[in-house]
């Protein structure tokens, strides 16, 4: 078995060694060689949309698809055989994701863009919660007693949820069923109109779906107390930008940290660049799997083994 491993990321290589299993690196931007198109197995992290939509007509003979990012809707959307096993990275990124987020967090708490802007201005910048009650009401200014709310409630949100609790902060996760996870109260999304006006930051981890498409809109937006942070580490299909652009220029929230975008990279043109309190970083929330090793390892020996695959997307 041929066994194709990105140039995007350094992998242990000899760790995917095994009778039988050849693994060869390929190049993320360039055609994949005649002579590995034979190819059973791919990896896929970090690959061009293009280069993408090419890898079917270039590998016919392949068999299995492991992802390396938590949702795999770029890789569905680029044409493979439906045949395909095709499985996601979902675990690796559960604790990068959660402590970008966490950063973007307290950033927005403690207007650390705005310490940045500052310092490249060389001016020394007054805090503007100087001499005011720790934790006012009318502002995010800590996240002790910060009420969270994290739609999108899986592995990244509840190894989030710990961090923030470890900080004060009363978390409440939304997914699609109710109850308790890991300790925390679980709502659906049924139960937003009555949660949102209660909370200090909307986290959204939610994957792009048909479903969740656009789930951050006007609605939940004006739902959000003036005080509010949005923050967004899920997927940039899930925020209705222009309804997001009018809350942050009207004041009907107090900022936005967003680490995902509808386009990507995002547009120079785009207003979200000049948006007012508004944190960017460009996609790099997962930016490094955790041991991908172990995951690709063990679902390659499952694969020859015959038995069933860790994160199977579909089959």
């Amino acid at each position: 078995m041929k066994l194709l491993l990105p140039s995007s990321i350094p992998l242990q290589i000899e760790s995917l060694q095994a009778d039988g299993v050849t693994p060869v690196v390929y190049d993320v931007h360039a055609p994949i060689p005649d002579e590995h198109r034979d190819a059973e197995a791919l990896v896929v992290w970090g690959n061009p949309g293009d280069r993408l939509r090419a890898m079917p007509q270039e590998l016919p003979e392949l068999a299995w698809i492991q992802g390396l990012m938590a949702g795999t809707d770029a890789v569905e959307a680029a044409g493979f055989d439906l045949r395909i096993t095709l499985c996601s990275g979902r675990g690796l990124h559960d604790a990068p994701v959660a402590e970008h987020t966490l950063a973007l967090l307290l950033a927005a708490a403690r207007r650390l863009d705005r310490a940045v802007l500052a310092q490249a201005q060389s001016h020394w910048r007054a805090w503007e919660d100087v001499n005011q009650p720790f934790g006012a009401p009318a502002h995010l200014t800590t996240l002790a007693g910060a009420r969270v709310l994290i739609w999108g409630f899986g592995g990244i949100g509840t190894r989030l949820a710990g961090y923030l609790s470890a900080l004060g902060a009363q978390v409440t996760g939304v997914a699609t069923t109710a109850g308790e996870r890991e300790g925390y109260p679980v709502i659906t999304p049924t139960d937003l109109p009555e949660a949102l006006p209660g909370t200090d930051v909307l986290v959204n981890i939610l994957p792009a779906t048909p479903d969740t498409a656009g789930a951050v809109g006007a609605e939940v937006l004006r739902s959000l107390p003036e005080h509010a942070w949005l923050v967004n580490v899920g997927r940039g299909a899930t925020v209705d930008e222009e309804a997001l652009l009018a809350a942050l220029e009207s004041g009907s929230i107090a900022g936005a940290a967003l680490d995902v975008f509808d386009t990507e990279p995002l547009p120079a043109d785009s207003p979200l660049w000049q948006a007012p309190n508004t944190i960017l970083t460009p996609h790099c929330a997962g930016g490094r799997p955790d041991q991908p090793e172990r995951l690709i390892a063990e679902n390659l020996r499952r694969l020859r083994a015959g038995e069933e695959l860790l994160n199977i997307v579909r089959r």
